[in-house]
């Protein structure tokens, strides 16, 4: 292990997998650590599913009506990734795909008045929807034909509408469009967590929107994909790829110290020896002194032998609950998976409920989305801080990312890679320039 690297990554999570899998097609000479025995860090598959009742320090065996333990593979942080979006198209460059399996989540819903909704996306579902009466259906049809045609480079198509310094109220506005309208279109299509949105400038909203009709359009049923086997697999994925392209893997390696001198990384110690390197990545636990907590998310993994009711008995699906349907600051989300992903035992559901703890009671704060879920046969319920990196690592060359927030998509997990990169590099994250490489090694292999 007395070598030198260009990078040592530290955790196997998603993000460092994903770090590490790039910097090896760049051509840098990668060793990735975990002290851990498993991929995935913190946000890791769990099979069997005695080892989650050990997690959460629940008595006993599972009972029999669980079916067996290795039928498991339960996400300790749920997530879909959209179909258009950015982890896919990671993905696809890299050719990870030829490791993984992946099958659409079939219904993406929204929750008003204590009932839920199917999202209605097109024009033709925005007609059909009792999310809203008849004139707010040809209002927000008309918006989304605005949305599907806006070009920031043909002014033609903007009707008047400066998408640099145009607020996204100003456009709910132009289109008159309600409260409720603007609560499932900002969080359920654009996929914000809060509010803050309305007053930034509108390209960033309408750019999200286009994503997820994108993404819709691509398979039909909703615009989300989830892995067989469970999210697990995505960082095996990525350590593949780095593993081929030159990068060392060693798991179940106890960190000693981070080497430093005059206030930059040069190695890490481990079981006496000293790897030697440039730059580091690393999750927020390796190095806490550099972090700051920034708040809580609170997940509840619910074991089902149902469907959800009123989904169309789905076998998996999305339903987000906007912030101002239950007088919160954040959105709660669910996510729900089945047998179908190879996740569960025949005829068995996991739903999992998250959000971002605004009290001091964060079980009440999903009530509402544990109330959609009974009955419920097993809940796991955790509550996790959140941290992020105090300073962008570029004196000391280590480079940490933040925790997964409570989104159920992977967007904000890519926006925090692609910053590292750009930290670690010094220039924006560019899919081609991966894929320029990657063919200068293997030549075209599509």
């Amino acid at each position: 292990m007395n070598e030198e690297y260009d990078v040592i990554v530290l955790g196997t999570g998603l993000k460092e997998c994903i770090l590490s899998g790039i910097m090896s097609v760049k051509g840098l000479k990668v060793l990735h650590m975990d002290r851990n025995s498993y991929y995935g860090g913190e946000s890791a598959s769990i099979t069997p599913l005695e080892d989650l009742y050990k997690r959460f320090n629940i008595p006993g065996n599972p009972p029999e009506s669980m079916g067996k333990g290795r039928d498991w593979n339960v996400d300790l942080i749920p997530k879909f990734l959209m179909a258009n979006g950015q982890l896919v198209r990671m993905l696809l460059i890299t050719q990870v795909t030829r490791y993984l399996d992946f099958k659409v989540v079939e219904g993406s819903f929204v929750y008003k008045g204590g009932k839920i909704y199917k999202v209605p996306s097109t024009e033709t579902e925005a007609l059909a929807s009792s999310l809203m009466g008849l004139f707010e259906k040809r209002r927000f049809r008309k918006f989304l034909c605005f949305i599907a045609n806006f070009d920031e480079n043909n002014p033609k198509t903007m009707e008047g509408v400066d998408p640099k310094t145009t607020k996204m109220r100003d456009i709910y506005q132009k289109f008159s469009l309600g409260q409720e309208v603007i609560d499932f279109t900002g969080h359920s299509l654009a996929l914000y967590r809060t509010d803050d949105y309305l007053d930034q400038p509108c390209i960033h909203a309408i750019n999200k929107i286009k994503l997820y009709s994108e993404s819709l359009a691509r398979y039909g049923k909703s615009p989300y994909l989830y892995p067989l086997y469970g999210l697990g697999e995505l960082p095996q994925g990525f350590a593949r790829l780095s593993a081929i392209f030159g990068g060392t893997y060693m798991l179940n390696k106890p960190i000693d110290e981070i080497v430093m001198e005059n206030g930059k990384v040069v190695g890490v110690k481990s079981e006496g020896e000293i790897a030697k390197c440039k730059q580091l990545i690393c999750d927020p636990s390796y190095f806490m002194d550099r972090t700051e907590k920034v708040g809580q998310v609170i997940r509840a993994i619910c074991i089902l032998n149902h469907p959800i009711a009123n989904t169309g008995d789905v076998n998996s699906c999305q339903i987000i609950i906007p912030q101002n349907q239950v007088n919160r600051k954040h959105d709660i989300y669910v996510c729900m998976i089945s047998s179908a992903h190879n996740v569960a035992a025949k005829g068995k559901y996991i739903a999992i409920a998250s959000t971002t703890v605004e009290t001091n009671d964060p079980e009440k704060e999903i009530k509402p989305a544990l109330d959609l879920l009974e009955p419920i046969e097993q809940k796991f319920v955790s509550i996790s801080d959140l941290y992020k990196p105090t300073d962008s690592g570029t004196e000391s060359q280590i480079f940490i990312s933040s925790s997964y927030d409570a989104t159920t998509h992977f967007e904000t997990t890519c926006e925090d890679i692609k910053d590292i990169y750009c930290r670690m590099t010094g220039s924006e994250f560019d899919f081609a320039e991966m894929e320029r490489r990657k063919q200068d090694i293997f030549g075209d292999t599509d």
